[in-house]
């Protein structure tokens, strides 16, 4: 059975998502997979009335033909044949609408850029990438170097690096990441960060012996849920804060994809964690939020 039957690809006609849509591609044509390209045409507000949501009838159907249009015609390279392709065009708010379309589908995959990109990007995720990563019940594939694409043909994912908390979600983004790397005969590195907190207290360092000691602990408990798992890996162990320390492990390594949590709570603090908000900031690679 196919890791993803089902992948979503919400297209807003920007580079980014071009970017984005060679990736989903990549991975139809792996997985065999049904590709469906979203676009959500917002409700336009008025000039006369900004505050007022709703626009005359005729203007929306005229955007949402537009949108059709642009949308037949979207990648402008076009896609792999043989894939199944889907084009569909709803109204609505964008996030919204995606997160409602996924989870009435069934799909088992998102993929969408983040809205941030350049000198800028550590700044930015962009609101409707980050309350789809809030809602989704699906994973979520994004990053902020998708304009930087490879072409389709030349994707592939042969090192995968899953960063875990050793929370209690730990085991399911294990599984997700080891899953994935086996379908690409990939190598998995299971990476775990060690906060600051961890091994000084207002700039004084705790004493060696203790770092060596939270740093084998640690290895320990990967190892256990390795082999609970079944599943072979790469084991390291860094101190450091989660965001630099997976950052720099992915571009040292030559990571093509990191695996994170996002936590299971759908509250106040939402899914996003800090530490996830951080590391898709400073990935040099595509990150799925699981």
């Amino acid at each position: 059975m196919p890791m993803f039957s089902r992948i979503l690809a919400p297209i807003a006609f920007s580079t980014r998502c071009e970017g984005a849509v060679q990736y989903a591609e990549a991975l139809a044509c792996h997985f065999q997979s049904e590709l469906v390209l979203l676009h959500v045409v917002a409700p336009v507000q008025s000039y006369a009335f900004p505050d007022a949501m709703a626009v005359a009838p005729e203007l929306m159907d005229e955007a949402v033909a537009q949108a059709k249009t642009q949308l037949e015609q979207f990648p402008p390279e076009g896609l792999t044949r043989g894939i199944s392709v889907k084009r569909e065009v709803v109204e609505g708010d964008p996030a919204h609408e995606i997160v409602q379309y996924a989870r009435d589908g069934k799909f088992d995959l998102i993929v969408m850029p983040t809205h941030g990109y350049g000198p800028f990007r550590r700044f930015l995720l962009g609101s409707v990438t980050a309350k789809v990563l809030h809602d989704a019940h699906c994973a979520v594939w994004t990053g902020p170097h998708m304009e930087a694409a490879p072409p389709y043909p030349s994707i592939g994912f042969h090192n995968v690096l899953c960063a875990i908390d050793l929370g209690e979600h730990s085991r399911d983004i294990l599984r997700w990441a080891g899953e994935f790397a086996q379908h690409w005969a990939a190598n998995l590195t299971v990476l775990h960060a060690i906060p600051g907190s961890s091994v000084s207290l207002g700039g004084l360092y705790f004493d060696p012996e203790w770092t060596n000691r939270v740093i084998a602990d640690a290895k320990e408990r990967i190892s256990a849920l390795l082999e609970e798992t079944g599943i072979r890996a790469t084991i390291e162990v860094r101190a450091g804060e989660p965001p630099a320390a997976v950052g720099a492990f992915a571009e040292d390594s030559g990571a093509n994809l990191v695996v994170i949590g996002r936590g299971g709570t759908h509250g106040v603090l939402g899914r996003l964690r800090a530490n996830a908000y951080g590391i898709l900031r400073e990935a040099p690679c595509p990150v799925a939020a699981v």
